[in-house]
């Protein structure tokens, strides 16, 4: 049953449709071949993007997968290299297992808290040593993920990821940070960007998500670095013609959405309160640090997909985080009233299910239990 003809869209924050703004920037761009490192637009972007975090040189890619594929085979360019990832960060559960099977690069998997760090000890153990080298990948890399999506949207302390890039450099190893939402660590944390990332040799930035953009990720890091990366981005089919179309939408959204990323903060601990009111939900108000919420269910009469399904009657779409648990996710285009409407919609929805008088149908907005790493 629909009560509302606005579709309030909670499923992740890469389900914004592209602002007026954008789409003019995208029609006036100025355009070349970028292949051939002619396109105007997408080169003033990646200066811009390489000034605002602190490094070299930046490449526009067409996804965040691509960025950690490709800054990972930048470092790990030769056969039998290692590197040191946390066991539920979005590059070892959801990419594909791209790093090895397209790569050759083994994982070494390290617990992830629940705050999204690893311990410093477990990783520092975890570094292959070279008597060892007979037997044993050769470790070459430490992945950091900022904010840590699968932990909530934690965020990782800039003291944190310069403790782990001293361990990186006294060991001869590089650091890589998967960034997709880092301005909203930076925004959460009070930290400049480019303070936060300042020990990472490579940051992939993600600028479909809490930026807005309709397309695309960006690598930053040192000249050398992006000269590669050109190279493996061209390998793996991500070299693109007249892509200052698409850079002219992320440099909008760069400069108009992050400003807004703490109201996205602000709105999903009121969406997180709301939730924690409902008695068959339990939330952890204080791991709400960004723009993500995830409640578990009490009850065992609902289960996410059950909720999922009633609350997409209602025009709410929402995703399972897991057998237990829903994930949803603030965006820019997420107004105050929407949440109040979502909340109200997740009240309805749970005594629908429990009364007996709820409907469920085939999920069509794609929050399926192979969704979950958006």
């Amino acid at each position: 049953m629909v009560t509302n003809n606005k579709v309030v869209d909670l499923r992740s924050d890469t389900v914004t449709k592209p602002s007026e703004a954008m789409r003019a920037a995208m029609a006036a761009a100025d355009v070349d071949d970028d292949v051939l490192g002619a396109d105007p637009t997408a080169q003033r972007f990646e200066a811009e993007m390489a000034r605002i975090m602190g490094k070299e040189a930046a490449l526009f890619v067409p996804s965040g997968t691509m960025a950690n594929l490709v800054s990972v085979l930048v470092h790990c360019d030769a056969r039998g290299s290692e590197v040191i990832l946390g066991d539920n960060s979005h590059i070892h559960v959801y990419e594909n297992g791209g790093i090895s099977t397209i790569g050759g690069v083994h994982p070494k998997t390290v617990p992830n808290n629940p705050d999204g760090t690893m311990d410093i000890d477990r990783i520092v153990a975890a570094i292959r040593h070279q008597d060892g080298a007979l037997y044993y990948p050769t470790t070459r890399l430490i992945c950091l993920e900022n904010t840590h999506a699968n932990c909530g949207g934690k965020c990782l302390s800039v003291e944190y990821i310069d403790k782990v890039g001293e361990v990186a450099k006294s060991h001869g190893l590089k650091l890589h940070i998967d960034g997709a939402r880092i301005f909203n660590a930076s925004v959460a944390l009070g930290v400049p960007v480019d303070r936060l990332v300042r020990a990472a040799d490579s940051v992939s930035v993600c600028l479909s998500k809490g930026l807005g953009a309709p397309v695309g990720s960006v690598i930053v890091g040192s000249k050398a670095f992006i000269d590669k990366a050109k190279i493996l981005r061209k390998t793996l089919g991500g070299g693109m013609r007249q892509v200052g179309i698409l850079c002219a939408a992320a440099y909008v959204g760069v400069r108009d959405t992050v400003g807004k990323l703490a109201d996205d903060h602000r709105k999903a601990k009121v969406l997180a309160d709301g939730l924690n009111k409902i008695k068959q939900f339990t939330v952890d108000l204080t791991s709400v640090e960004t723009n993500m919420v995830f409640f578990d269910i009490a009850d065992p009469r609902i289960t996410p997909d059950k909720l999922c399904q009633v609350l997409e009657q209602r025009n709410v779409l929402a995703m399972p985080a897991n057998s237990k648990s829903v994930r949803l996710v603030i965006h820019y285009q997420i107004s105050d009233s929407d949440v109040q409407h979502a909340l109200t919609c997740i009240e309805k929805a749970v005594e629908e299910i429990l009364s007996g008088s709820a409907k469920f149908e085939h999920l069509t907005n794609g929050s399926t239990a192979n969704s979950y790493g958006h």
